[in-house]
């Protein structure tokens, strides 16, 4: 992978990307579509798969989240091209709803009069669109403040962005290993690969785009048998095999299903971090893992008994959140209520992580590529569209303007 540090405008001609159909099919890209219901794996991201933008909603350049095929990557440095190479990211399946919706988004490039993905027109606007009101595409937009070229055409824009879907630790080390341009993580880097706060901040940029209030979920058959709360001291006992039945708390005589993620995935590093103090603390009284939310999701529909911690993104009506009591505090399920696990005071709450790597060639950590990508995430429309949409949580306005000072500076 390489990264230019130099202003794009000075070395960039108009953005000329052509992709084969097999590329723009390729599956577990940024892009493709899920569907958006209880009965689906993946939540479909509000303008993913078949767009009103005329194009498929595809964001895929490859098969696995990286760009090794010297003419889709439009690298300056290995084939002779002077257009922009192809941004790369994969990792967390938390954080996969928002880059890939964001990617999806950024492709499609959207006119301004859209105003269902960009822009406004007589049937309303995009959120966030009176903080913009531009009459450039949307990754045009976005992209020109780093110097890149506008195209001016929809499903055109000034360079690509594909999002692999993996896994936090596996993001962290594709980022760290230079195999991609940013790394999701819904954990921090320094638990996900052991490092301390120095080395991180020695060897990455941490930008926060959104946050989780980590749920803990029961199957419907626990959720109709009155089980909506439980003490965060029960659900240490269950997980540490200490509770095996749902008698014993109030519940049907049904033996648990205790249900975790794959060791290595944000998700879990954030549980055993929050919710036991240790990112390395044993949990016995797990029946079966899962590598992505999709997985958890799905176990918890088909399984009586049920009980698992996921992301926010894939709960639903055959997947409910139930109320948690940590100290005399009850964090409701209900966005209104006045103490809600949509709230950043929720003890399980987690921030969600887009990691880039600092290099010699881009010694801030951030190159224009990122920058522009990154900043559209950090807009009221952003987190709006990508966050908030995905059931996730917005950063604060104070977050937002730090995180936007992590980013180079706009030309």
């Amino acid at each position: 992978m390489t990264r230019d540090s130099e202003r794009p405008a000075d070395r960039v001609t108009r953005r000329k990307f052509l992709l084969t159909s097999g590329a723009i099919g390729a599956a577990g890209l940024a892009g493709c579509s899920g569907g958006g219901n209880d009965e689906t794996d993946t939540p479909e991201p509000s303008g993913g798969g078949s767009s009103s933008d005329g194009s498929d909603g595809s964001s895929g350049d490859g098969s696995d989240g990286s760009s090794s095929d010297e003419e889709t990557s439009g690298d300056s440095s290995s084939g002779g091209s002077n257009e922009p190479s192809l941004l790369t990211g994969e990792g967390s399946s938390t954080v996969y709803p928002i880059g890939n919706k964001g990617a999806s988004y950024w492709n499609g490039n959207a006119p301004p009069s859209d105003g269902e993905y960009w822009g406004s027109n007589d049937s309303g606007s995009v959120p966030g669109w009176s903080e913009i009101e531009t009459d450039m595409h949307l990754a045009d937009y976005f992209a020109s403040q780093y110097g890149f070229e506008a195209t001016g055409e929809r499903s055109n824009p000034p360079f690509r962005a594909t999002i692999g879907l993996s896994h936090s630790g596996t993001g962290c080390e594709a980022v760290t290993g230079g195999l991609v341009d940013i790394g999701n993580s819904s954990g921090p880097i320094t638990a996900e690969l052991d490092w301390s706060e120095e080395e991180a901040q020695e060897r990455v940029v941490d930008h926060v785009v959104g946050r989780d209030g980590q749920p803990i979920v029961v199957s419907s058959d626990i959720y109709d048998a009155g089980i909506d709360q439980l003490t965060a001291e029960q659900v240490r006992k269950i997980y540490q095999d200490e509770i095996t039945n749902w008698s014993e708390i109030g519940g049907p005589d049904q033996e648990i299903f205790c249900i975790g993620r794959a060791v290595g995935s944000g998700t879990d590093t954030s549980f055993r971090l929050n919710m036991l103090g240790d990112a390395e603390a044993e949990m016995p009284g797990v029946d079966t893992r899962q590598g992505q939310n999709q997985g958890v999701a799905q176990l918890v529909r088909q399984n009586e008994g049920a009980i698992a911690y996921m992301a926010l993104a894939f709960t639903g009506e055959a997947v409910r959140p139930i109320a948690l009591e940590f100290d005399g505090t009850v964090y409701q399920t209900s966005k209104d209520a006045e103490n809600t696990i949509f709230d950043s005071a929720y003890p399980l709450n987690r921030d969600l992580h887009m990691y880039t790597q600092i290099t010699e060639e881009t010694p801030s950590g951030t190159d224009m590529r990122e920058g522009a990508f990154m900043r559209m995430f950090l807009t009221q429309f952003g987190q709006q569209v990508f966050v908030e949409d995905n059931n996730y949580i917005p950063l604060p306005t104070a977050d937002i303007e730090a995180e936007m000072e992590k980013l180079p500076d706009t030309a």
